[in-house]
């Protein structure tokens, strides 16, 4: 076969019919990351991503929530508490909150440590508004919420999936009522809670008419999803972990029971029976059983626990609050213990938790709480009057 060699000409000829297909190919193709001596550079800067849009609509806020990442994320971001406020009324007490999270401009990145989410009943006035700090904090998805009814639930599972949503740091979710107050600094309660590895959940055992209680909605109702030796009580205002957190957006099988309309409404409090039951029957040893938002059930009416009112605010009441231990629902290892109103007070000797939060005051005793916000709520290191003479 004979070959004949390129003259100059016929080379020159073939680089201009190649040349608009070099260029096309060129515009055509994506940039690419080269690396050079272990180090990587990029021709164009990844985009940013795009903003999460969290729905108004339960089953979608829901799904979503169930899928984000049980751990903080990403692990070198500082961990965050997110402060969930459930309420029907405006917050009586956001002046002393106010100076409780702007504690935190002495730490530095102090706006990276928490968030606050509320949930708002949109058919009642809030006057004035939500500010300061509660600002645009409002959840969208804010819906009605009635006493004796699982609307309660159905608003903290809100709280809880917005909160998982909105910002992967969050690691510790805190719900409390318009009554609550902080019991001690920011910075306390911060390093408490963060420092944990287990969520704070009042789950009690053997409590009079737990019976009637499991059958407000008709007897075996809730079976076989709830058997009666499985079910609990305890306080509807809890510290989860993110982990728990995303168990309880993602739970639909107790849900299908617990949010059943009850037959006899004067014993139908399940806010205060799902949350213990929940987590007893998926982690008990994820859990420390009691709550850190104080109460003092003596003389409590109509279900209401006690309401402590301006005139009763003083440091010694604050030292006395903090000074009081929350009672157990069962040992580190899973196991219950027989509770009742009778050992209210009881403490198990593992145990040593401070209580974080108090309530009821009367939305009156505001002021007088301010004006002892910084030498005495605030101050982690007062000192602590023998109990003689607080008593």
């Amino acid at each position: 076969m004979l070959l004949i060699s390129p003259s100059p000409f016929s080379l020159c000829c073939a680089l201009l019919l190649c040349l608009p297909l070099a260029l096309v190919f060129t515009s055509t193709t994506t940039p690419t990351t080269t690396v050079d001596s272990g180090r990587q550079s990029s021709l164009v800067p990844p985009p940013s991503p795009p903003p999460v849009v969290i729905p108004s609509d339960d089953e979608s806020l829901f799904k979503i929530a169930s899928r984000v990442n049980s751990r903080p994320f990403p692990p070198s971001s500082p961990k965050k508490i997110a402060f969930m406020f459930l309420t029907t009324t405006p917050l009586p007490f956001s002046p002393l909150w106010e100076l409780f999270f702007n504690q935190t401009e002495t730490h530095q990145n102090h706006d990276n440590l928490y968030n606050i989410y509320i949930h708002a009943d949109p058919n009642q006035t809030y006057d004035s508004p939500f500010t300061g700090v509660f600002n645009n904090r409002v959840i969208p998805s804010s819906k009605p919420t009635r006493r004796y009814t699982p609307s309660l639930i159905s608003a903290a599972r809100r709280l809880l999936a917005h909160a998982l949503i909105h910002d992967s740091s969050n690691s510790m979710f805190a719900l409390v009522s318009s009554t609550c107050i902080p019991l001690h600094s920011f910075n306390f309660t911060y390093n408490t809670l963060i420092r944990s590895k287990k969520s704070f959940i009042e789950i009690l055992l053997n409590e009079p008419g737990a019976y009637h209680r499991w059958a407000a909605r008709g007897e075996e109702i809730m079976l076989p999803e709830v058997p009666f030796e499985k079910f609990r009580i305890g306080s509807q205002f809890f510290v989860l972990t993110r982990k728990h957190a995303r168990i309880v957006v993602q739970d639909k099988r107790l849900w299908s029971k617990f949010k059943l309309p009850c037959l006899k409404w004067d014993i139908c409090y399940p806010e205060e029976h799902y949350f213990p039951t929940l987590m007893k029957m998926f982690d008990p040893h994820g859990c420390i059983p009691a709550t850190l938002t104080h109460v003092d059930w003596h003389g409590s009416s109509n279900g209401h626990p006690r309401t402590y009112e301006a005139s009763e605010v003083s440091p010694e009441l604050i030292i006395k609050l903090r000074r009081d231990k929350p009672r157990y629902g069962f040992d580190a290892g899973g196991n219950d213990h027989s509770n009742s109103s009778s050992d209210s007070l009881r403490v198990h000797p593992k145990h040593d938790h401070p209580f974080l939060f108090a309530r009821k005051f009367s939305p009156d005793s505001v002021q007088p709480l301010v004006d002892i916000a910084k030498d005495i709520i605030f101050n982690d290191f007062v000192n602590f009057t023998a109990k003689s003479e607080i008593m």
